[in-house]
């Protein structure tokens, strides 16, 4: 760094100011922003969770509190008002911030209190999204992908219309934090972003057409039992083009749905074993971050999560400890979910594909099975 016009010192005119704290704009401004405010609330007597590291907990007798951290966007809650008074307080004479309230917004999320829980939703986010391509006035549709598509208009798109198609897709990743219900388009249209084709631009228009339509869709948060379970579902061979599949999993925390994740695999499967046992192997990974998780937050789990899965050559090939010798091949995430099993972190159960709820994330569905 270089000393500021007119404060250069005569006798050192090598020396620089002190700075007291990180300048705004800088890469390393927020992780130091971060550490600041992270190492205050160390010593207040938080702690850092095992499972986030954003997540800062605040447990002493029968008091529980929980600060989770987006660079300067804040949520804190507990079980104690006066404590969390103290604390804002505390907070209020370290650093500049406001109190905002009962949460309501947060990160593009709108946050609805119900008579039966919460509603999150991005109802003002697609509103945007919309308004920035004049869709707001186009006809909706049922379903956010046709069931089959049949184009053969590959011709690829203009730069601009190319750059434009790109954007848009960028903006509609965000919108899959609480529209589950989309995951599986955002993610095709996300496969063609290298070089999208006019095919792949009606896709993204017909899309459109389905938020306009679903604008107060959004992630319900109700009261139930708090019983982790999750399922499993792959798509075999579903790209005609590589003949790659997609691998999807949803975990449900009692009735509310807290992660799900659609993912194309990287390597072509030789066989619907193959395929859906991959989906039982990302999916136990996930589940076993979220056990670690939910014991900072006094939610007991001793009992295997159960994973549902429509395969029966996948569950037997869990369960049994011979039967890998075929399957070499994917040899790592044979022994990842044994042990699993094993140490009674999971139950691999089977489902019906009728009732496979992770169906939802592998393909395009019907309108009455959507």
């Amino acid at each position: 760094m270089a000393q500021s016009t007119g404060f250069k010192d005569s006798i050192h005119p090598e020396y620089v100011c002190l700075l007291k704290k990180s300048l705004y704009g800088l890469k390393q401004s927020q992780r130091k922003w971060f550490e600041t405010f992270s190492n205050y609330l160390l010593n207040y007597g938080f702690t850092h969770s095992t499972a986030d590291s954003s997540l800062l907990i605040y447990h002493k007798n029968s008091v529980s509190i929980y600060i989770l951290i987006y660079v300067d966007d804040i949520l804190l809650t507990g079980n104690h008002d006066p404590t969390i008074t103290s604390l804002l307080s505390a907070l209020h004479n370290r650093f500049y911030m406001k109190n905002l309230g009962n949460v309501s917004y947060f990160l593009g999320m709108q946050v609805l209190q119900t008579s039966i829980g919460f509603h999150l939703s991005q109802t003002r986010y697609a509103t945007y999204v919309l308004k920035k391509d004049a869709m707001s006035d186009c006809k909706p549709l049922s379903t956010p992908i046709a069931s089959k598509v049949l184009s053969d208009d590959i011709q690829v798109l203009q730069p601009t219309q190319a750059e434009v198609y790109k954007q848009f897709v960028d903006s509609l990743q965000y919108l899959t934090l609480t529209r589950p219900d989309i995951a599986f388009t955002v993610n095709q249209l996300c496969q063609h972003m290298h070089s999208p084709q006019e095919n792949h631009f009606k896709l993204l228009k017909r899309f459109l057409r389905y938020i306009k339509g679903t604008l107060s869709f959004g992630l319900p948060i109700t009261k139930s039992d708090l019983n982790l379970t999750a399922y499993s579902d792959s798509d075999w061979a579903g790209d005609p083009i590589n003949r790659k599949s997609t691998t999807s999993y949803c975990a449900f925390l009692g009735c509310t749905l807290i992660s799900w994740q659609v993912k194309k695999q990287k390597t072509v499967a030789r066989s619907s074993t193959e395929v859906e046992y991959r989906a039982l192997a990302t999916a136990a990974a996930d589940i076993i971050w979220l056990r670690h998780l939910l014991p900072e937050f006094h939610i007991a789990v001793n009992s295997p999560t159960a994973l549902f899965c429509d395969n029966i050559s996948s569950i037997a090939l869990a369960n049994n400890h011979v039967f890998h010798a075929r399957t070499k091949h994917i040899e790592i995430d044979f022994y990842f979910v044994c042990e699993c099993i094993k140490n009674n972190q999971l139950q691999v159960l089977h489902i019906l594909s009728i009732d496979q709820l992770a169906d939802l994330f592998t393909k395009a569905l019907s309108l009455s099975r959507f």
